[in-house]
């Protein structure tokens, strides 16, 4: 498995899509820092909802519209590349010829691929709590939607469950789209097949509104309201897993 992993991970990053894709990523970070000074320092739970930031409750505001970049062009353009570019080119073939297990190459796929998520959402996080000490007053306490007064430690805890619930989200969204790339015949459907889904999804359920308002769905998720999203996400996910891995075993890669 290590050695489809280390595969993997080469066949990604030789991509210069995804180096273009993550370097805009970090930029990104940069500018959304400055536009939140713009703002002289107030962001918003909801558009009638606003709170003025300050050292401990900035980095949640970076993702509102990180997050977006993300759902809607950064992961796309990456599951894409890995599952359909590589199947229409014939990538798979040649791996799948040195008897590679296909459900491990999935995995491997899928890992490597929540890996650099993961490492952005903790690279955006580390941004946002450095640049909330930099930018804004430092306070003893805090509060966040419909939450008790935060002291820092807790603070940063419901941060860091705040970006792991953005993973969490943005991982649904990873395994439908791959689930949609190995059934659309070419890169460019496939890409407008997972944003037809992420922005169609409002009209199958309102409970899949993370996909579009991803930033303030959390901090709803996060005081205790509408929980059966989180059923859904988990639905999404182990749903879009079985049909991933029925069609893996049976469609033929090779021929």
């Amino acid at each position: 498995m290590k050695n489809i992993l280390r595969s993997e991970t080469e066949r990604i990053f030789k991509r210069k899509k995804t180096w273009i894709g993550i370097g805009i990523y970090l930029l990104l970070i940069g500018f959304q820092c400055l536009f939140l000074s713009t703002f002289g320092g107030v962001a918003f739970y909801s558009p009638e909802e606003e709170v003025t930031l300050n050292a401990l409750n900035t980095a949640p505001f970076l993702l509102r519209e990180l997050g977006l970049f993300l759902l809607f062009i950064l992961i796309p353009m990456l599951v894409v590349d890995s599952f359909n570019g590589e199947y229409t080119s014939g990538a798979y073939r040649m791996v799948l010829l040195r008897s590679v297990q296909r459900g491990k190459l999935f995995l491997a796929k899928i890992i490597v691929l929540s890996i650099i998520v993961f490492l952005l959402l903790m690279i955006t996080m580390t941004a946002g709590i450095i640049y909330g000490n930099i930018a804004f007053p430092h306070v003893d306490e805090t509060t966040f939607l419909d939450t008790a007064v935060l002291q820092p430690l807790a603070a940063y805890g419901y941060v860091l469950l705040y970006y792991l619930t953005a993973f969490l989200i943005l991982f649904s969204a990873m395994m439908i789209g791959s689930l949609i790339s190995i059934i659309l015949p070419n890169m460019i459907l496939a890409y407008i097949g997972i944003i037809g889904f992420l922005v169609g999804s409002i009209y199958i359920s309102d409970y899949m509104v993370f996909f579009l308002s991803m930033a303030d769905t959390i901090f709803v998720l996060l005081a205790g309201q509408k929980r059966m999203m989180f059923l859904v996400i988990l639905f999404l996910i182990l749903g879009s897993y079985i049909l991933n891995i029925g069609i893996w075993k049976k469609r033929d890669w090779i021929g």
